[in-house]
């Protein structure tokens, strides 16, 4: 006998990123900051090893009314003007001709969670990458559902035919096909798929289309760190409008990282679709949702949003500037130094991390211990070891690459 539910898996969740960043602490503690390289904090910190707070972003937070940081939002799903500049501001500089709704979520996974339960039921499958965010797989298991996984990569590209196989394991199982695609700016490799990548995965969803409903959870929570205008980066989107009827997009946005308020919980799930009928029926389930899971997202987190994209938008995107060219400097020195030393990783376009490529794990583990003993402290992921550039300073960033190809070949 049990108080939990039956399904309930009673394994405790080991958060390794923790116990790696607590490991980095007590090295620090014993041995100095300048004798440990801390490339564990998939945050955004400065040269002086400092969490990065926007003071454009925090100066106004602070300032908005008390009132207005302890009421209610307007609506458990989100504030009818932080709605509207949500989907302003994602589908900046597009021409989209899609039926769509917006829900606000706390934070960018909140929009992942609320996808993966509204779009498939109890035992059945999504599809995710093999490379990824390992709460996606812990998402689906804590909703007694499966996972089957795609190849990141076929070489420096895209590995599409892996896509197309993970779908034909699955189509035949069930009604719906739900996919994963965390980009631009994947984490942890740091991909960011071509124009001809979308346009071949718009005509994949199509032709599955045919026998399937699909639906693609489009991760964005690290695009607003590309090194591509704000046009540019989102003008993958324009191919959205390609998608046939039985073809639906849920993006996941992340106030977290784009305003650098990671604890401050705010996102939002945009639902795209050709017709209102079917983004209607998903906007019904997730207003549900919403209510009985998280019930209201902080309203000042939410005013704070439309303020920073629209009165405060040049003080804030000239801030935010700064901070992209300080992590466009930091991974170019970092994969400058990489290629002269040949430590192999997977193809990096932009973006918060680096993923050294380890593809037999028993290798990354004793190769992520090597490093450790060396006080060089990253994450493990499945096939690699997560390099974060994002809070690494440039005098850290210098000839680490180098030194972990030494740890590595040691331990090959």
């Amino acid at each position: 006998m049990s108080f939990t539910r039956k399904s309930a898996d009673l394994t405790p969740i080991v958060d390794t990123v923790f116990a790696i960043v607590e490991k980095a602490k007590e090295d620090k503690k014993i041995n100095g900051d300048d004798a440990v390289i801390d490339a564990t904090i998939g945050s955004l910190y400065d040269e002086s090893a400092q969490l990065v707070a926007y003071d454009t972003v925090f100066d106004h937070y602070d300032a908005i009314d008390h009132r207005s940081k302890a009421a209610y939002a307007v609506s458990f799903t989100g504030n009818p003007d932080f709605r509207r500049e949500v989907y302003d501001w994602v589908t900046y500089g597009t021409k989209l001709n899609l039926a769509h709704s917006v829900i606000a979520t706390p934070g960018g996974s909140g929009a992942v969670s609320i996808g993966f339960t509204t779009f498939l039921d109890e035992g059945e499958t999504a599809i995710l990458p093999e490379i990824a965010w390992g709460s996606y797989k812990l998402m689906v298991h804590e909703n007694n559902m499966k996972a089957v996984f795609y190849k990141n990569f076929d070489g420096d590209h895209f590995n599409l035919p892996s896509l197309k196989e993970a779908i034909d394991s699955v189509k035949d199982r069930q009604d719906r096909i739900v996919i994963v695609l965390n980009d631009p700016c994947q984490n942890p490799t740091g991909y960011t798929l071509s124009h001809a990548e979308w346009k071949e995965l718009i005509a994949c969803l199509n032709e599955v289309s045919k026998t399937n409903h699909v639906i693609l959870i489009n991760d964005i929570a690290y695009f607003d760190y590309a090194y591509e205008s704000m046009k540019e980066t989102r003008s993958y989107m324009n191919y959205f409008n390609d998608i046939s009827e039985n073809v639906m997009i849920e993006v996941c946005f992340s106030c977290s990282k784009t305003l650098t308020s990671y604890g401050l919980r705010c996102g939002a799930a945009l639902v795209l679709a050709k017709n209102q009928k079917d983004v209607r029926e998903v906007e019904i389930i997730m207003e549900k949702k919403a209510r009985a899971t998280w019930s209201n997202i902080p309203n000042a987190a939410m005013k704070n949003f439309v303020w920073a994209v629209t009165d405060g938008r040049d003080l804030f995107l000239k801030e935010k500037a700064e901070y992209v060219a300080l992590i466009r400097e930091r991974s170019s020195l970092f994969l400058k130094e990489a290629d002269e030393a040949g430590l192999p990783y997977y193809p990096y376009k932009e973006g918060f991390f680096v993923t050294i490529k380890v593809e037999d794990n028993k290798v990354r583990d004793a190769f992520h211990n090597a490093l450790m003993a060396h006080h060089i402290y990253t994450v493990e992921v499945n096939h690699g070891i997560r390099v974060a550039v994002c809070s690494l300073p440039l005098k850290k960033v210098q000839g680490l690459a180098a030194k972990m190809k030494q740890i590595l070949d040691s331990v090959q």
